[in-house]
Formats: C-alpha cells, structure tokens, sequence
C-alpha cells in the first residue's frame, strides 16, 4: 500500500512540476521544473513497478537538482530550502521500511533483504550537509564599522533644548538625532518600559484599508503632543504618560480618502507674547479633511486668532475640491514665524484632482503670505481672491526641512496624478514631479530644483523629509549639505546651497516600451551612493515550495519587465524597486557630529498593469479608497492595478531578504554595513522568531549615545541598535504594528525616555492598535 500512495503521489507531483515546467520553458525559462517533473514521474513509474532502479534514479535526481540549486543561488540558506526542502523529504520517506522492503530481494536460503539504501542515502547526507552549512553563512550581509570621530561645532538645526524634541525630525533640519548619551550601547540592554497609554483612537469597521498610526510625538516642556488618525490632537504627561488633554477635530469619516492617518503636530513659539499668556505656545493639527488647526499647549484649547477662528480651510484657492481628495499626512514646518504646508492628493482617483500647492501663512495670524504652485512657479504672492492654483500638479505630501540662516525651506515633490499616465503633462510637471525644491522662506521664489526621476510613471515620488546637515570634505572645507532618500534606493548628497551634487551620480540608459500614446526617458539619474537592488532574475523567484516558485517564475517571465524603470504596460510590468520605496516617508536618520547615516532600506517587488478605460465596471456602493488594487485614473483612458508581486500563497515572488538595517559614511559616501532586519513572527501563522529580513515602512532616530532606534519592521517589536556597528542590542515586543518613527528625550526626573507609537498599518497589514510606549533606564 506504501509504494501505490507514494507513487500516486510522486506521479501528481510529477505532473505538476512537469506541466508547469514545459509552460515556463515555452515562456523562455528554466528546464529545470520539466525535467524534475519527468524524474518524478519516471521514479512514480518504477516505484509502481517495485524496481530497485527508482532509488537508483531519484538519487541521481537528488544530485543534479542539489547541482542545479548551488549553481543558481550559491550556499543562500532562504533560497536553497525551498528548492531541496520538497525533494530531500520525499528522498528520506524512500529510505524508510515501507519503500525499501518491497524492493528488496530474497537470498537463496529464504532471508528478505530491503533495497541497499546507500546509493540514495549518500547524496542525501551530502544535500543535507550543504544544508547545515548554508544555515551558518550569510551571503547578503556586509560587516563594517561606522567612523567614531566627531565634529565640532556642527549644527542641529535651531535652538531646541537637548532634552526636547520640537519638530517631527526633532528641528528643522530633520536629522532625528538627539544629542542625549544617558541611554548608551553599554547599557541600552537594561531598557525597560515603564508606561503605557492608548488613545482611545483606534481602526473602526467602516474604516478604509490605509488606516494607521505613523505620528511621532512631540516634547516641549514636560508634556508629549501627538495626533491620532482620525484628527486628535492629544497631550500626555512626558514622565508617566498620563492624560492632560485631548482635542477632538470631528473630521467624520468619508471611504473616497486613500489614507486615514496623521504623522505628527507641529509647534510654535510666539515670542511677542508675553510667556503664560493664551496660545504663546501652539501645536498645530493637520486634519484628515483639509484644515490646519491651532491650539493651545496648555489646555488644548482653539487659538480663535489664528485665521478662521483656529482653523485654516487647506482647499481655499482650488478649482476642483471633490471631498476626501485632499488632506495634510504630514505635519507642516514652521520656521520664522510662518507655518509652510504642502498637501496630499489621492493617487489615480481622477485628471481633475486639487493642486500640489505650497503655502506659507502668518504662524500668528494665518494670513497667507506666499505660495509656490508648481504649475505656475514664477507667481508666487498670495492668489487673489476668486483664482484658482494649477490642477493637479505635482504635491508634497511628506515632510518639509528649513535652514533659516540660509532663508530657505526644501520640498520634497510627488509626480502628477496619475503616476502611471505621462501624457499631456506640461513643461513645469515634466521639471518639477519627483524632486526636491528649496524656495526661499520670505518670498516662496524658486531656489533650485534637483530631479531624481525623469517622466515618472512609477509612483516614485520623493517621499521623506531632506535631511540637513554640514559635511567635511577631504580637503577639510565645510560643506552645508541635503540628503535626500529616494523610493528607489538612491541616496543623493547635495549643496543644499545650490542643489549641486556633493556626492556625484549620472545618467544611465532606462528601458522603453511605453504605451503608443507615451513615452519613456531615455536615462534616469543614478547616485553613486545607492542602495537600489541589481535586477531581477529567474533564479531570485522564490516561494516556500517548488510549487509556488514556479508559479513565481511564470509570473515573472510573464511581466514585462526590463530591470528598473520598466514602463507599465498592458501585459503588466513588475516594478522593482517598488513604490513602496526602498526608502519612503520614514526617510533616514543622521548623526551630524560623526557625519553618518542610519537606514532601514526594503526590498519589494510591486506590479503594475494598465487597464483601458471601457474595461473598467462603474465604482461599486461602498467602495473605499485604496492605493492597492484597481486605481481608476478618472478622466484618464486607463485605470491601473497595481499591488506587491506576490505568489499563489500571498508571500513576495522575491526572494528574502527584505528588509535591512545599514550605516554610510556620509563623508566617503561609502556603506560600511547592511545587515538583515526583523523576523517572520508575524508574518507566519506559527509565531517563529526567524530573522530573514522582513519588510518595514517606518523610520529611524540616532543619539550621541552611540544607539540607533528603529520599530518599522512588519513583526511588531521596537530595536536599539549599536549605530557604530548596526548590531542589534535590543527588543522590546510591541503590542501592535510599529510603523512609526520613535523620538527620545528628558523629562523631570532627569531621565532619558524612549517613546514609540504602536498602532498598526492598513496597507501592510500588521496588528492595529492606540498604544503610547515609554521606555527608560532603572
């Protein structure tokens, strides 16, 4: 009975290795599949007809298929076992009792002998040795050491206590550093939590899928401002995280936004008001229906002087306002008394979506002061009443740095909706969509623009902060520089004077193939400081079988794809990186006296398909927004979907890892190290604490003390990190997703605190929740 189930079984395996095979070779793939689906059959065949040459052959099988597998991916642990894993199992079970007595024979005086198991047992040992050792080596991780020395004199941005933490970055120049060493890599080990808070504010039914917390508090005094996803404004006590009070925006609900979220308040001094006085101090909350509205450290209360009794009313100036297309994610920066705000727009909803328009207003008053619309650049004073801004033009939906000494305020730029779509785009979108601008912060004219993406069709927006710092060169000049980090990997160093490259990158050819009615770049620009990924291959398909690599594998060949910068397409295109972002909005994390950087760069596949207009079914009842899936680009002539690259079981086509944590030198440019992050815990339905670098959407902060703090990762836990190494130090569970940016700081006790919000992400899946963690020292 043994030998007809497993032949049955061997012939169905063979069957669909084999079909599957000869469809992924008449695709232009690997013969592999169709002739290790012809060896399971064969094996099937003499196995039912009890011939000891089964062993004889699997064995053989066994050798060519462990050849094959060294030959494509190396000693990679992650990418040998699902390549053996199937056949070295079904190897042991034809060495067992069952399968070898059978196809024994019986000597002349009448003893039965079982099949000699050798033939078959060697070239298992050996796989399973090649095993062993695979699962001691790391092939994609780089071992380095940060440099230590430090600079004097270099400038954080601003006048912000070392114990406080005033702006989402921690000052204007978004370096999330802080220059605080109580908490060291020596004792970092010994962190403990010592509070805990929730909200209240947590993901309903009737939310959309992009509902979650990526809000990093702020410290001023001896109190935490945080905001929540549905528009509260929150103060908690900085030492025990108690309550002080709440202000609840009632931005009500609507299914048309594509996210529901909030990243931060923002705060500001008055200093011609007399200190104690109503609203000296304000934070700023920016609401998921398109108002920015001030209020009162204190007691929460609205600062009624400010614009519209408290509240700015973000669509003014818009020809097309359709509700839930336009809101502020990020908070604004304030710098020189003037409150400087972008806006996000709904990717691929619709042609006649609001503008990308940049606004500074009166940070007393809320006046508008100025405004830089990418569609008409050179007109900067304030519109007019009963004129509109240009529509559609390309946004800022992230966070915005400033150098006041320099006058100037850097923005990173969105493309033009729809992202997939680039015809008809004007002069100024074509110069303006994937950059990063500074403008001047009295007047909004035009300093620069730096282009990271020629035509974008890929999403690829600039999505983090700029981070400012200065630089020493090797002839020992200073340097104010801007970093800027890229969904597609690269890392661009600039003057942020003049936008000029201080770390040099060029143009390299990029892929055709558009659509008729397109057309692609020729080149795209490069950084010579780059994380991005080599290409795609065949061999880096991946699934946790042969079964759900194959298909990966004739998923893959079926995609258009061409290397980074792959046009969409009707077929579909697989886009990688994916504009999911090597980096995105959590950007990186520098330390401006060592001159290095912290990063958590991921790796995701993503595709991308166009679908003409007369193919797409009118929006159903009760359709919410969603970045995944049908994008239906209305008053386009096609929609797009889009989503990760994923196989039959729902996991990435690509193989791991993910997610990494790295170092660079920014005064070399050089990476010193990249090691994987995070484990599949939650990722699995067994809990299995296995790191193989997972992806993550979140960001870093670094302190003087030598420690770098990253949640991020798509299994919930909080890490330190040694930022002179990039070891892990420690972990701390989380009771829900970490996709936020944690922030540090002093409070009465004279005690550094580490403080991470933990509420979960739609899009990517983890846990949600409304939990405020403080972590300290014993």
């Amino acid at each position: 009975m043994a030998i007809l189930i497993t032949s049955i079984i061997l012939a169905l395996i063979g069957l669909a290795l084999g079909g599957g095979g000869l469809w992924l070779v008449l695709l232009g793939g690997s013969f592999f599949y169709l002739l290790a689906g012809l060896a399971f059959l064969a094996t099937a065949i003499l196995l039912s007809m009890r011939k000891v040459a089964a062993l004889w052959l699997y064995a053989i099988f066994v050798v060519a298929a462990l050849g094959w597998a060294i030959w494509e991916v190396g000693f990679d642990w992650w990418q040998l076992g699902p390549r053996g894993g199937l056949i070295i199992l079904i190897g042991l079970w034809l060495l067992t009792p069952w399968i070898r007595r059978p196809l024994g024979f019986r000597s002349l005086d009448g003893v039965h002998y079982g099949a000699n198991p050798w033939p078959l047992a060697i070239p298992l040992i050996i796989a399973v040795l090649i095993a062993v050792y695979s699962m001691t080596t790391d092939p994609h991780d780089l071992s380095g050491d940060l440099p230590t020395t430090v600079a004097a004199n270099a400038p954080m941005g601003g006048d912000v206590p070392n114990g406080e933490w005033h702006q989402y970055g921690r000052t204007s120049f978004g370096q999330r550093y802080s220059p605080l060493d109580q908490i060291n890599a020596q004792n970092v080990a010994n962190l403990k939590e010592v509070w805990r808070y929730q909200t209240g504010d947590v993901k309903r039914p009737d939310d959309i899928g992009e509902t979650t917390y990526q809000v990093t508090p702020l410290k001023v005094g001896d109190t935490l401002f945080l905001c929540t996803p549905h528009s509260l404004a929150i103060a908690i006590d900085a030492k025990d995280g108690k309550e002080k009070w709440r202000y609840d925006a009632n931005a009500g609900m609507n299914p048309n936004r594509q996210h529901q979220t909030c990243r931060g308040v923002s705060y500001y001094h008055d200093k011609t008001v007399a200190a104690g006085a109503p609203c000296a101090d304000r934070v700023y909350l920016p609401t998921s229906d398109a108002r920015l509205i001030a209020l009162d450290v204190a007691d929460g209360k609205v600062c009624t002087s400010f614009a519209d009794q408290g509240t700015l009313h973000l669509e003014t100036g818009m020809k097309y306002n359709p509700a839930g297309y336009y809101y502020s994610t990020s908070p604004p920066v304030i710098v020189a008394d003037k409150i400087i705000i972008g806006g996000a727009v709904n990717d691929n909803y619709s042609t006649q979506e609001q503008s990308g328009v940049i606004r500074a207003f009166d940070a007393r008053t809320g006046a508008l002061l100025w405004n830089w619309d990418s569609g008409n650049p050179d007109q900067t004073a304030p519109l007019p009443a009963g004129q509109t801004y240009t529509t559609n033009s390309p946004n800022s939906w992230s966070v915005s740095s400033a150098d006041e000494a320099l006058g100037m305020v850097y923005i990173p730029l969105g493309n033009q909706t729809p992202d997939q779509l680039g015809m008809g785009r004007s002069a100024n979108v074509e110069r303006f969509s994937s950059s990063v601008v500074a403008l001047d912060i009295n007047t909004g004219q035009l300093k620069w623009v730096q282009q990271f993406v020629h035509h974008d069709l890929w999403d690829m927006d600039v999505p983090a902060q700029p981070v400012l710092l200065d630089l020493t060169k090797a002839d020992g000049s200073v340097v104010p520089a801007l970093v800027a980090s890229t969904k597609q990997g690269d890392l661009y160093v600039l003057d942020r004077r003049t936008g000029a490259a201080i770390i040099p990158f060029k143009e390299i050819p990029a892929p055709g193939g558009t659509i008729p009615e397109d057309h692609a770049s020729p080149t795209q620009p490069i950084s010579d400081l780059t994380f991005s990924p080599p290409p795609l291959q065949e061999k880096d398909m991946w699934g946790v079988s042969l079964f759900d690599q194959l298909a990966c594998r004739i998923s893959f060949h079926r995609h258009q794809y061409e290397g980074r910068y792959t046009p969409p397409s009707l077929r579909g295109s697989i886009i990688y990186p994916g504009n999911f972002g090597t980096f995105n909005w959590g950007s990186v994390a520098v330390d401006p006296e060592r001159q290095i950087m912290f990063g958590m760069p991921t790796y995701l596949a993503f595709t991308s398909r166009l679908v003409p207009r007369a193919e797409i079914a009118p929006k159903g009842e009760g359709e919410k927004g969603s970045e995944q899936g049908l994008n239906r680009n209305e008053g386009s002539p096609y929609g797009v979907y889009m989503g990760p690259f994923l196989g039959p079981l729902g996991i990435p086509c690509q193989a791991p890892p993910w997610g990494y944590v790295a170092g660079v030198d920014l005064k070399t440019g050089k990476i010193a190290y990249k090691h994987k992050n995070g484990t599949i815990y939650d990722m699995t339905p067994l809990p299995l604490p296995i790191k193989v670098g997972v992806p993550g959407i979140g960001g870093p902060i670094v302190t003087k003390g030598g420690v770098a703090f990253l949640g991020a990762a798509v299994d919930d836990y909080l890490r330190a990190y040694d930022v002179t190494t990039g070891k892990q130090l420690w972990q701390a569970r989380l009771p829900a997703g970490g996709q936020a940016t944690p922030m540090t700081y002093t409070a009465s006790d004279n005690k550094q605190y580490v403080v991470m919000v933990a509420g979960g992400h739609g899009s990517v899946g983890t846990k949600p929740g409304d939990y405020v963690i403080g972590y300290t020292l014993p």
